[in-house]
Parts: C-alpha cells; structure tokens; sequence
C-alpha cells in the first residue's frame, strides 16, 4: 500500500525521456507539466460523462448539442492523455535562441497531438455555436473549412524552423478574423431572429469562445512561435483556455439549450418511431412554409429520404 502511495509519476522516463527518432528535446515539459495535462485529462474524461449523460434526460430528437458537445470533451481527453504521458510530440529547433536556462536549448518539444485535437474539437464548436444561431449549411460548413485552415496553418508554423514560420502565423490569424466575423456578426444577427432566449444564449457563448480564441495566437506566438515562455508554462496557459474553451463553454451552451426545441433552429430531427404526419403539422404549425436551415417546407424536413 504505501509503494502505491508513494507512486510517482514516470511517463516521461518511460516514454522515452522526450527522445523522438533518436534526437532528444532539451526544452521540454517536466514531471509538473505532465501532471498537470493529466489533471486536464481527467476533468476532460469527467465532462465527457457528464455531458453524454444529460443527453439521456432528454427525447432523442434532442441530443444533438449534447452529442456534439460530448465528444469536444472526448476528444481533447484523448489528447491531454497522450501529452501526460509525453507522446504525439517532436522536437523543433527554436528560431529564437534563449538565455533563460527554463527556454534555452537546441530542440523545443512541440505537441502535434495538440492540433489533432484541435482540428477535430474546432469545428465541433463551431458547429455547437451555428447551429445554435440557425446558420443556412453553406455558411456553417465554409466557416468550418477556414477554421481548419487556421488550424493546419499554426500547426504547419509551428513544424518550421526558420522565420517562414511567421508566414503561417498570419495566414492563421487572417483565417481566425474571418471566423469571429462570422461568429460575432453573422451568426449573432440570425440568433437574434430567433427568440431572446436563443439570443442569449449565442450570445453568452458566442462572446466566451471569441475572446477565449484571441488568446491563442498570443499562447503560440510565446511557446511554439518565441520559444518565451517553458513548456510547463505552455501546458498551463493551453490547458486553462481549453478548460475554458470546452467543458465551461460545453456547460453554458447546455444550459442555455435546456428549454430550446431544435425545431426552432431549423432542426427537424424526426426519431424512428415518430409520425411524420404529426410531426410535420406540429412544424408547418411552428415556422409557416420554411424552415431556418432552408427545409423548403416543414413536412418535407420531417420526411426521411427514400
């Protein structure tokens, strides 16, 4: 009993000691930083249930939020797992070179896995927040597809070694700008047309992931862009805006959704044993001709498809 007390944790030593294809990482996370992204995990692991367990206090028709937001968690888990145990990383030669002695080094330790996460979990919550505002698919889907650039284009600076990296850096902020217009301006005016508890909901939630958002590019640009800030400093300013980002951005989205029929956003989700009759009454009653997401009529949304 008191050996599995004292257990300390041995992921790095066991892991390799930050070795990857035979080079090692002299700036990398230590025994702290490990712990600390298996305490991140663990309250990721924890939302998760959480969140897949309200999904069945409520008909089928209306876990959707529940199932999006439920698998965020899941998925950034997984992530913070594998960087507690210090996988799904590499080392990079810094552009800038530091007399810290915390930063200083040949080769900086870059969790890919952390963009995995992020280009599954990014466009979840988007989606999340969309459809939350009743956004037409064309819109949802084209904001997703600049989301993943923004993703893809930190994760590729983020791989490189000399100032091009900085090139990316932009081409990610100009694609992050674009996605908060659409977040902050378009999505928030067809919230707005929706009912007020609607609205506040986006908007709540809408103004939360936003400013959380900005505080990424200045998170990259002192850890994998400026080599500034140690690695265990960057686990700590990542996992807080993820905790943020996800299980407290999960809990006010659901919260808000508690009273909200997906028919109001222009989700007509019909389960097996349904009428499609009944149901298309109830919406042709509800919305009129059309629907939010651009269902032609309400009981063709309710009809499934031959």
């Amino acid at each position: 009993m008191s050996h599995l007390l004292s257990r300390s944790n041995d992921a790095i030593r066991v892991n390799g000691d930050h070795t990857v294809n035979g080079a090692r990482s002299d700036i990398a996370i230590t025994t702290h930083g490990s712990n600390w992204y298996w305490a991140v995990c663990a309250v990721m692991f924890v939302s998760t249930f959480v969140f897949a367990g309200l999904a069945f206090t409520k008909p089928r028709p209306h876990r959707l939020f529940h199932y999006i937001t439920a698998a965020i968690t899941m998925v950034a888990a997984i992530a913070y797992f594998t960087m507690g145990a210090d996988l799904g990383e590499t080392g990079i030669k810094p552009e800038f070179v530091r007399s810290n002695p915390k930063v200083s080094g040949t080769l900086r330790e870059i969790f890919y896995v952390r963009y995995i996460d992020w280009v599954i979990t990014t466009p979840l919550l988007l989606l999340d927040l969309l459809l939350t505002a009743g956004l037409p698919w064309p819109t949802i889907m084209y904001t997703i597809l600049i989301d993943e650039i923004m993703v893809v284009t930190g994760l590729i600076g983020a791989l490189v070694t000399s100032t091009y990296k900085w090139g990316y850096y932009t081409f990610g902020c100009v694609a992050f700008l674009w996605v908060a217009w659409t977040v902050t301006w378009t999505a928030r005016k067809h919230a707005n047309s929706l009912g007020s508890d609607i609205s506040r909901t986006y908007l709540i939630c809408g103004v939360w992931t936003i400013f959380l958002w900005f505080l990424y590019p200045i998170a990259w640009g002192l850890s994998e862009g400026g080599n500034v800030i140690a690695p265990d400093s960057e686990a700590v300013f990542y996992g807080i805006l993820d905790l943020m980002a996800k299980p407290v951005f999960g809990a006010l989205l659901l919260w808000g959704h508690r009273n909200i029929d997906p028919a109001r956003l222009g989700l007509h989700i019909r389960d097996y044993d349904d009428d499609p009759a009944i149901i298309g009454s109830a919406h042709a009653a509800h919305h009129g001709e059309k629907g939010t997401n651009g269902a032609t009529t309400a009981t063709d949304a309710a009809t499934p498809a031959v």
